[in-house]
C-alpha cells in the first residue's frame, strides 16, 4: 500500500493512531493556523472577496475528493440552462495539461475545444454532459468569472469545487457530504480529510447528504441529523447505478458477465460496490486524476468497466472492451437553488 493510501486510509478511521498519525497531527497545526487565518481575515472583513455581475453558485465540500460534486453540477446547469439562463462552470482544471495560470475555453456552450488530458476529467465530462453550458478553467476563479460575464455573456456562474475560493463573492453556498464517509476522522489536513476547522460551517447556505448506497435510509437519517445539529436547509442526493455501457460504440454490458473494475477516482470503493451486478475478477486502483497509459492495462484481456470520469480519458486508446457505469444523480434543483434563510454572508 503506497504512503497515500495509508493516509487515505486514516483520514477515514475513527480514532486513528500511530507514528504516522502522530506525525500528520503535528503538521496539521500548521494547515489548520494557515486556513484559519485566512478565514478570520474574510469573516472580519479585512480581506472582501470581489463580485462580478452574475449570480454565483459555489458547489463544493468541506473534505478532500470523490464526494460526488460533478455530477451536481452537471444537474444544476442542465436545470439553469432549460431555464433559458447562459451558464458557466469555472473550474481549477486540476489534473489536466493546461496551465491553469491562463484562462482555458474549454467549451463555448457549442464547441469543445480540448480533449480530456488537456482539460482534465472533470472540466471535460462537464464540456461533453452539460450541453449548453460554458466551462473555463482557471486557477484564478474571480478572472475566469469576470471574463464568462464580460466576454462570453454569462448571466450565473457554477464554481466546481470553490466552497475555499473566498477571493470571489458567492451569493450561495452549496456544501456536499458523503452520507457514509461524513468528515472521516473530523481532523484538518493531513492527519484528516477536513480542509477547513468548524468556522467554516458558518458560510453553508444549503447542505447536501450525497448516498451512494442501493437503499438511501441511513442518508435521509443523516440529513435529519445534520439539519438539526446546523440549522442548516438539508436534503439528499441519490446517486444510484444505471446502465453499463461500451465507450466505443455505446453496446451495454449484460448482467453476470466477466470484467476487471478500473478507476482513478477518490472514493473508489463506492464504485466498486456498484458493480455487483457483475463478476468482478479483479479491481484496479489509481490515484485519483490519473492519467492512463497503456501499460496500465496491457494486461487485461477481457471487459474493463470504469467510470465516467475515467472513461473520458480512456476514450482515446485503441481498446473496444472498454465499459462505463453510468451513474443517475436523483436531485430536486429547485429546492436546492430556493433563497436560503436569511443570514449575514462572510
Amino acid at each position: 500500500m503506497s504512503i497515500k493510501n495509508k493516509i487515505v486510509k486514516l483520514h477515514y478511521t475513527r480514532e486513528p493512531k500511530g507514528i504516522l498519525f502522530d506525525l500528520l497531527k503535528f503538521c496539521s497545526g500548521f494547515y489548520g493556523f494557515g486556513s484559519g487565518l485566512k478565514n478570520f481575515l474574510y469573516d472580519k472583513k479585512i480581506l472582501r472577496p470581489k463580485k462580478v455581475k452574475a449570480f454565483v453558485i459555489s458547489i463544493g465540500n468541506m473534505t478532500t475528493g470523490g464526494v460526488g460534486k460533478t455530477p451536481v453540477v452537471c444537474e444544476v446547469a442542465k436545470y439553469l440552462i432549460n431555464l433559458n439562463k447562459k451558464v458557466a462552470i469555472v473550474s481549477r482544471g486540476y489534473g489536466g495539461k493546461l496551465s491553469n495560470k491562463n484562462i482555458n475555453i474549454i467549451s463555448d456552450g457549442r464547441t469543445i475545444y480540448f480533449e480530456a488530458l488537456e482539460a482534465g476529467d472533470e472540466p471535460f465530462w462537464l464540456a461533453q454532459n452539460t450541453k449548453g453550458a460554458i466551462v473555463l478553467t482557471c486557477k484564478n476563479r474571480y478572472k475566469a468569472a469576470k471574463y464568462a460575464v464580460e466576454k462570453m455573456g454569462a448571466q450565473i456562474i457554477i464554481l466546481d469545487d470553490g466552497f475555499q475560493h473566498r477571493k470571489l463573492h458567492r451569493d450561495l453556498d452549496i456544501v456536499l457530504m458523503d452520507s457514509v464517509k461524513g468528515f472521516g476522522n473530523e481532523n484538518l489536513l493531513p492527519a484528516g480529510p477536513l480542509r477547513e476547522g468548524a468556522e467554516a460551517l458558518d458560510r453553508i447556505d444549503k447542505l447536501l447528504i450525497v448516498s451512494k448506497n442501493i437503499r438511501h435510509e441511513h442518508a435521509k437519517k443523516v440529513a435529519k441529523i445534520m439539519h438539526k445539529r446546523l440549522k442548516l436547509p438539508t436534503q439528499v442526493c441519490y446517486t444510484e447505478p444505471g446502465v453499463v455501457y461500451n465507450i466505443k460504440n455505446g453496446q451495454r454490458l449484460m448482467d453476470g458477465m466477466d470484467a476487471v473494475a478500473m478507476c482513478a477516482i477518490g472514493q473508489p470503493q463506492q464504485f466498486y460496490d456498484f458493480l455487483s451486478n457483475f463478476n468482478i475478477t479483479k479491481t484496479l486502483t489509481f490515484e485519483d486524476h490519473h492519467q492512463y497509459v497503456p501499460t496500465d492495462f496491457i494486461d487485461i484481456q477481457g471487459n474493463i468497466i470504469t467510470t465516467e470520469k475515467d472513461a473520458v480519458k480512456l476514450e482515446r486508446f485503441n481498446r473496444g472492451n472498454i465499459y462505463a457505469l453510468r451513474l443517475n444523480t436523483i436531485l430536486n434543483v429547485e429546492e436546492l437553488l430556493s433563497k436560503p434563510s436569511s443570514k449575514s454572508k462572510k
